[in-house]
C-alpha cells in the first residue's frame, strides 16, 4: 500500500469524532431500529459513493496532468493544503473548511428528502441506495479526501483511496449505531481531535515540503 493510500485510509479513522458530529444522528437512528447486515449495507452503499466520486475525480485529475505534467506538483501542493486545514478542523483551531462545505448544500437539498425515503424503506438494495445518496451530505472530511484522489493518477487508484477512507470511517458509524457511550465520547473528546488534527498537520507539511522541493524552479 503506497503512503497516499494509507494516508486516505488514517484520515477516515482520523475523522471518527468529525463523522459522529456530521452522520452520528443518521447512524444512530439507523442503528436502533435496523440489523447489522442493514446497517453495514447502508454504509457500504455510503462507501460506494465515495469509491465512484474517487474515481471520477482520480480520472479527471490524470488527464489533466498528462497535458501539464507540473500539474501533478500543484495538486500535491493543494492537496497537502486541504490536509493542514482539516487537521486545524479537527482541532478546533480554525472552522474554515466549514465554507467549502457550504458549497455542496444545494445538492443535498435536492438529495436528502430521495434518501429519507429510501432509508425508511425496509428492503436491502433500497437501504444500499439510502446509503450511497448519504454519501453525498456536505462533508470538509470527504473533500479533503478526495484531493487525495485527484493526487492518486488514477481513476482506479482514485477509486481506491475513497474505498479505503470509507473503510477507515466505518468504525465510527458501528460505533454510535451499536457501541457503548463510553467509546462515542472518546472519539468526541476534545483531546483525540486535537491529536488527530496535529498528526494531520504533521503529515501535510510533510508532503508540501516534498512537492515544494520537485516545483520546476527549485529542481
Amino acid at each position: 500500500m503506497s503512503i497516499d493510500a494509507l494516508a486516505a485510509l488514517l484520515m477516515g479513522l482520523a475523522g471518527s469524532g468529525h463523522c459522529l458530529m456530521m452522520c452520528g444522528g443518521l447512524a444512530g437512528a439507523l442503528g436502533q431500529q435496523a440489523s447489522v447486515p442493514r446497517l453495514l449495507i447502508y454504509n457500504l452503499g455510503r462507501i460506494g459513493s465515495y469509491t465512484i466520486a474517487g474515481a471520477l475525480i482520480g480520472a479527471a485529475a490524470a488527464n489533466i496532468t498528462q497535458v501539464t505534467p507540473d500539474g501533478f506538483i500543484y495538486l500535491r501542493l493543494l492537496a497537502a493544503l486541504l490536509l493542514f486545514c482539516l487537521g486545524l478542523y479537527f482541532g478546533g483551531w480554525w472552522l474554515g473548511l466549514q465554507r467549502i462545505e457550504r458549497l455542496g448544500r444545494p445538492l443535498w437539498r435536492a438529495i436528502q428528502p430521495l434518501a429519507v425515503k429510501f432509508r425508511s424503506t425496509r428492503s436491502l438494495p433500497a437501504t444500499a441506495v439510502a446509503g450511497m445518496l448519504w454519501g453525498w451530505l456536505p462533508c470538509g472530511l470527504v473533500y479533503s479526501a478526495l484531493s487525495w484522489a485527484a493526487v492518486s493518477g488514477s481513476a482506479f487508484n482514485g477509486a481506491l483511496y475513497m474505498a479505503l477512507f470509507g473503510l477507515g470511517t466505518l468504525p465510527a458509524m458501528f460505533a454510535f449505531g451499536w457501541f457503548s457511550r463510553a467509546l462515542q465520547s472518546f472519539l468526541q473528546a476534545r483531546g483525540f481531535r486535537q491529536l488527530m488534527g496535529c498528526f494531520l498537520i504533521v503529515y501535510a507539511l510533510w508532503v508540501a515540503l516534498i512537492a515544494i522541493r520537485q516545483l520546476p524552479l527549485l529542481s
